[in-house]
């Protein structure tokens, strides 16, 4: 029996670049997630008799909302919803698994990297048909609705169960219970060379950290791919991610970045995130950032049964180094530099203007599906190190002969009081105008803007997407307010210095962006801003 339940907007509930996301306190009000989830369905046309996908990364609270989703789904007319086991779906294979089951979009509940447990963090967020994140229309759509909401629909009555699964129906709409692991673990199969990675005699380590992708990567390496039982460290997914922080960065990977730095390492090291949308790459001795990865896969994404016919085109956040764009002119090939938020790129991925795509954030992807996938970006690093025989440390220095190199470094300052980001920000632009020809130490500014993003697919644009000043030779420094957090502001300040082929290709990254750093707080103020001597957060 469907119930309509009387309810009173939000007025907290503005969905960021990937989904809504909150403390676990704020959810648990009462009719807190009943209000953002009918919204999303207010606004999702052709829901009647339509498919929708369900899942997330099992942090805390995940069954709760998955139940309450489920019910509210049967009371709103989708025919059949397709559930994670367990509740348990990674962003990537939520985003296969609507794609391949024709489903109207899926609801993908994660905060990703950010905390788990019942002081932490929680998310909501609504993929569309594509299998990627819902376009800005339809997020600003979901937002207009939450602040007039006056109602929610439900089905209460019936018991579901996520671990079965035989089906089941409530309210005359079908339940089925997927395994969310082997549709996903056979997409990869029919991408890269299981046979090639299999027969190379690699050893490797990785970190799940807790977080959805143990059981893929337990079926994927040590079961498809015969890597040794206790390669996947970390691997069963826990409410809090057993206390840590999931994100795959140099802090909260120590251990695996200490291992391999170790004379005990393995071939190869990675981690993924809390959903499985991220990943870290690690060779023995040697850290490769996300940027200088995405040009590697790009360059060599040919040894890969999906790309050996070369790829469309590659794109890139602004705030990711431009080492991806020196790959896409030497394969002449377009290169695309969009705003933050994968979105963006399923406008390119959908229109075969691009094949590749990658974030700084260590997020990288292709066209199989419509989100970063952690677990694609460690198998093409393990193909291509099948294939071409050569270690990590190997393809970076062959790369960066060829390329040069882009020293690159992101500071987080989190936490940042809202006003002081707001006037760092604000002193930036208002300098804008006056920064081309300044010297800065050794550098030179050429150019200075605020980011603005004309979308060649649709024609739509997207302003005030960050700070962007550019020196001569190629360095530059960037600005940005991350979205993605919880609470305060998180100043993010991207770095990069360009080497050319023949420079000092292995120089320290701390030491070659010292007078980039210098020239950053120079200009904005960073330390009179937020008081902060150093960033919290190196990457």
């Amino acid at each position: 029996m469907i119930e309509t339940v009387a309810t009173a907007p939000f007025q907290d509930q503005k969905p960021g670049t990937s989904g809504l996301r909150k403390k676990v306190k704020v959810f648990q009000q009462p009719n807190y997630a009943e209000n953002f989830i009918q919204s999303v369905f207010d606004v999702v046309e052709d829901r009647p008799g339509a498919t929708l996908v369900i899942g997330g990364d099992g942090r805390y609270l995940n069954r709760e909302v998955i139940d309450k989703a489920i019910r509210m789904a049967a009371a709103n007319g989708f025919a059949r919803v397709l559930v994670g086991k367990g509740g348990i779906l990674s962003t990537p294979a939520a985003s296969h698994l609507i794609r391949s089951s024709g489903a109207i979009g899926g609801l993908v509940l994660s905060a990703s990297h950010n905390p788990g447990g019942p002081d932490e963090d929680f998310g909501i967020k609504y993929n569309a048909e594509n299998g990627g994140p819902a376009p800005e229309r339809v997020t600003d759509a979901i937002y207009a609705r939450t602040r007039a909401i006056e109602k929610y629909r439900i089905v209460r009555d019936g018991a579901i169960d996520l671990d079965r699964a035989d089906p089941q129906e409530l309210g005359g709409m079908k339940i089925e219970i997927v395994d969310p692991v082997s549709l996903y673990a056979d997409l990869m199969e029919t991408l890269f060379d299981f046979t090639a990675i299999r027969g190379a005699g690699l050893t490797m380590a990785f970190d799940a950290m807790h977080a959805v992708t143990g059981p893929y990567a337990k079926e994927i390496l040590e079961r498809r791919l015969s890597f040794a039982q206790g390669t996947v460290r970390n691997g069963t997914p826990l409410e809090d991610f057993g206390g840590h922080h999931p994100d795959p960065n140099l802090v909260h990977a120590r251990e695996l970045h200490d291992l391999m730095m170790s004379p005990d390492a393995p071939d190869f090291g990675a981690a993924s995130d809390g959903d499985g949308d991220r990943n870290l790459i690690i060779g023995r001795g040697i850290f490769i950032t996300p940027s200088d990865s995405l040009a590697m896969l790009a360059a060599n994404a040919h040894l890969a049964p999906a790309y050996a016919g070369g790829l469309k085109g590659i794109a890139r956040s602004m705030p990711t180094s431009a080492a991806a764009d020196r790959v896409a002119a030497a394969l002449g090939i377009p290169a695309f530099e969009t705003p933050t938020g994968w979105k963006f790129f399923g406008n390119l991925l959908d229109a075969g203007k691009a094949t590749i795509c990658g974030e700084e954030s260590a997020g990288t992807g292709s066209d199989h599906v419509r989100e970063k996938d952690g677990l694609w970006a460690v198998l093409l690093w393990l193909n291509i190190l099948a294939a071409t025989g050569k270690t990590v440390k190997q393809i970076a220095q062959d790369h960066w002969a060829d390329y040069g190199r882009n020293f690159y470094a992101r500071h987080d300052y989190e936490g940042v009081e809202s006003a002081a980001a707001d006037a760092l920000m604000a002193g930036l632009r208002e300098k804008l105008a006056d920064l081309p020809g300044r010297v800065i130490g050794d550098l030179t500014v050429e150019t200075a803007d605020n980011f603005a993003y004309h979308d060649p697919t649709d024609g739509s644009v997207s302003e005030n997407q960050g700070i962007r000043i550019l020196f001569m030779g190629g360095s530059r420094v960037v600005f940005r307010l991350s979205g993605t957090g919880t609470s305060g502001a998180t100043l993010r300040v991207y770095l990069e210095r360009y080497e050319p082929a023949g420079g000092q290709l292995d120089a320290d990254t701390t030491e070659m962006l010292s007078g980039i750093a210098a020239a950053a707080d120079e200009v904005a103020g960073i330390v009179r801003h937020t008081g902060r001597a150093r960033p919290d957060v190196v990457t």
